[in-house]
């Protein structure tokens, strides 16, 4: 790892865009640290394991649940740009993020990364209870020490462990109500880690040379392209038969298990077609697809869950 001065160019150098005037770059940039894209699945994710727990909780507790949810995400993303300077600025997808940029020092992330850290678990285990602030703290250690630290650089299966940091967050919902984990935050929880590896893999297939560039063994630049569709395919083959095991749990209706098996039939066939196809095309439209497919599965548990309330 190297040091701040060669990740840092002069503020002066750098031309803010036009949509971010001057004097509010440095709100945005601070926003960015927190990698807004990832804390809006957590956020959701989170809220999702709160809704569908057993039980009930004020509306302000889990508000208050929720918002420490986000927090913590947005700390694990905030020191995962400091110590990852060096590699997001050799990589095009991450070169014009705020510390790489020239926009933010280093230091001022890990400082800005490590507060928020300590509210969001502190806050959690004063406002919420002690089950969900451990768990907090579990997701926001595994991502920086475990994912970002020791497997991101060594190993292509940085994702496939890695992913189970993406993966708390229901559980963290689920506990802010019960106070433990039951077998539903569980299968949450697997559905999550089953679709990571797939989801980022996709990815990688069409940035590879970034990853190459940047020196991060992902599965292409390690395994090639041809192994790398493989298990993309494998693990899409185990993750959709997941999704549906809310059904025998009692979590949701055998229609809400119809709905996600559609979603799931889906997903497979962009597998198959990322299997099959050349080039770039087949890998972007199943990452852009497993968002929303992600999303879809959620909302399908949710809007069961509700209808069956109202019911």
């Amino acid at each position: 790892m190297t040091g701040p001065s060669e990740h840092t160019a002069p503020v002066a150098t750098t031309r803010p865009k036009a949509s971010a005037p001057a004097a509010n770059r440095p709100i945005v940039d601070y926003a960015l640290l927190l990698k807004p894209r990832v804390m809006s699945l957590v956020l959701f994710t989170g809220y999702a394991g709160l809704a569908l727990a057993p039980g009930s909780i004020d509306w302000l507790t889990g508000l208050l649940a929720v918002i420490f949810i986000g927090l913590g995400a947005g700390a694990s993303g905030a020191i995962n740009m400091w110590y990852d300077r060096d590699i997001d600025g050799r990589m095009e997808r991450t070169m014009q993020r705020p510390i790489p940029g020239g926009r933010l020092r280093p230091e001022a992330a890990l400082v800005y990364g490590t507060v928020l850290a300590i509210v969001s678990v502190v806050g959690m285990a004063i406002w919420v209870n002690a089950a969900a602030a451990a768990l907090l703290a579990l997701t926001i250690a595994f991502y920086v020490f475990v994912y970002t630290i020791w497997l991101k650089r060594r190993t292509p299966q940085n994702i496939v462990i890695g992913g189970a940091a993406g993966a708390i967050p229901p559980m963290i919902g689920w506990a802010a109500v019960t106070g433990d984990v039951g077998l539903g935050a569980l299968v949450l929880f697997a559905i999550i880690f089953m679709w990571t590896p797939p989801h980022f893999w996709a990815l990688s297939l069409y940035r590879s040379g970034d990853y190459e560039n940047a020196g991060v063994p992902m599965l292409p630049v390690v395994s090639g392209e041809t192994e790398t569709k493989k298990q993309i395919l494998i693990y899409t083959l185990i993750l959709v038969p997941i999704t549906v095991a809310p059904v025998p749990i009692g979590m949701t209706s055998v229609w809400g298990g119809a709905a996600i098996a559609l979603f799931g039939l889906n997903f497979i066939r962009h597998a198959i077609r990322v299997r099959r196809a050349e080039g770039a095309e087949a890998p972007r439209k199943m990452f852009r697809y497993s968002i929303l497919y992600l999303f879809l599965v959620f909302v399908a548990l949710l809007a069961d869950h509700w209808i069956g309330a109202l019911v």
